[in-house]
């Protein structure tokens, strides 16, 4: 029974080997994406963490940065 699923009529070689690709390309992928975000996260926390009272309320302002400092209640 076991064999049968894992054999597949002979296709199992190619079957398991790309469903085997496939997961190690997914876990890759998001272990470096994790590892990237980590970083930017680093980033910025060290470039806007320690801003006075006026630059963080600009640092607010700009659109790019609103997603992110809404998110965090630290600034």
């Amino acid at each position: 029974m076991i064999n049968e699923i894992i054999s597949m009529n002979g296709y199992g070689l190619y079957v398991w080997s790309a469903f085997a690709f496939t997961l190690i390309s997914f876990a890759s992928l998001y272990f470096v994406t994790k590892l990237q975000l980590s970083k930017e996260q680093s980033k910025f926390v060290s470039k806007f963490g320690s801003l006075n009272v006026d630059k963080t309320r600009v640092a607010r302002l700009q659109s790019s940065n609103k997603e992110i400092l809404s998110s965090t209640s630290k600034i």
